[in-house]
């Protein structure tokens, strides 16, 4: 098979741009061959954050947002190929994640009311930028009884599995998951807990800072014992299998909660406590589910966070940790490329799930089709 061009787009839940990603697709794999950051205003990201939780007036507040972000994420598309110089009709496909404003998984305790939901209108993305567009992934596989994330496990295992290597791959985002490798195998993937957001939000609120650089304020920081322990407590760590989690569960009103028993602490100190937390419950599940994992890969925005990977290696001294870029794809980008991988899945009819990670009754092809006008 011809190697075939497709645009990933990803904003997850740091919401801290539109992650734009031009992948090659064929019979040999999948390779990253240019990216772009488009920004979201501090405006817009204030508005998606209060509809995130629940409110009042939601639908009007959403379907005017749901075509903004569609909007948004067509520009980005937009300005990817303008970058590297190519046209529209060069490109079979778009992969738009979306931006995910509920979460609620079966793991969570909803059973059949479990249901999860991301905006960025896919009709607005295919009519703005003259390309079918392929998205609502997520959907498919809730409905045939799984989690509907995390979703980038598939996609690991056939772009970093190799034979005779037994692999972690962690994508540290707002939310932490870890696929597990061995070999090309598939053993497990699943949400490991907060990955950034607690502490991007924390450093918002004392320093104004949209993240801790390189985690340089945490490492300033002092662990608190007593803090860490409530974290971990969290029932969500108690759960085995397929499982997913969100913002809905880990933000900053459930840490405020647990900080009122904890008055005087230095701010920097719960940046270190948070810091940590990150680290316990990823190596956790490395060491509790992959015991014979001796290399871990990092992408996401945590790969920049120098101090949390000290902690990672510290906790976890048999594995040897980098980042996927030691793999051949930039850690920034990697979630970016699943989605235009995802969407040359979908076209091809063939699944896009891992029914071992999702706990789905079987593969699913995933997503919905927007096609581009040819009238």
């Amino acid at each position: 098979m011809s190697a075939r061009l497709y645009v990933g787009l990803m904003s997850g839940t740091s919401m801290d741009a539109i992650d734009a990603a031009l992948v090659s697709c064929d019979d040999r794999g999948t390779q990253l061959l240019h990216s772009h950051a488009h920004p979201i205003s501090a405006s817009l990201r204030d508005t998606i954050h209060g509809l995130s939780h629940s409110g009042p007036d939601e639908i009007d507040r959403l379907g005017p947002l749901d075509r903004q972000l569609g909007g948004l994420f067509g520009d980005a598309a937009i300005a990817l190929l303008a970058d590297a110089r190519l046209a529209p009709e060069q490109v079979c496909a778009i992969g738009s994640h979306g931006q995910t404003i509920r979460h609620r998984p079966p793991s969570a305790g909803h059973g059949q009311n479990s249901f999860t939901l991301q905006i960025g209108d896919p009709n607005t993305i295919a009519e703005r930028t003259g390309i079918t567009t392929v998205a609502d992934f997520r959907r498919r596989d809730m409905t045939a009884g799984g989690e509907g994330a995390p979703l980038a496990p598939a996609f690991h295992a056939l772009a970093f599995g190799l034979e005779g290597h037994n692999r972690a791959i962690i994508n540290v985002g707002g939310i932490a998951n870890i696929s597990l490798l061995h070999g090309c195998q598939l053993l497990a993937g699943f949400d490991c807990g907060p990955g950034n957001t607690l502490l991007d939000h924390w450093i918002s609120r004392h320093r104004g800072e949209r993240y801790d650089q390189g985690g340089e304020w945490g490492a300033q920081g002092r662990v608190n014992a007593e803090l860490l322990q409530q974290l971990r407590a969290h029932p969500y760590f108690e759960l085995a299998g397929p499982r997913s989690t969100g913002k809905e569960i880990f933000n900053l009103g459930w840490l405020d909660s647990l900080l009122a028993s904890h008055n005087g602490l230095a701010p920097q100190d719960v940046q270190a406590t948070l810091a940590q937390f990150t680290a316990t419950t990823i190596t956790d599940a490395l060491l509790k589910d992959g015991s014979n994992v001796t290399e871990a890969y990092i992408c996401g925005g945590g790969a920049h966070n120098r101090d949390l990977i000290e902690r990672l290696a510290t906790l976890a001294p048999g594995v040897r940790f980098a980042t996927t870029e030691a793999l051949g794809i930039n850690p920034d980008w990697v979630e970016a490329a699943l989605f235009g991988w995802l969407a040359s899945r979908t076209l091809d009819g063939l699944a896009g799930n891992a029914p071992v990670v999702t706990g789905a009754a079987g593969p699913r092809i995933l997503g919905a089709i927007y096609p581009a006008s040819k009238l």
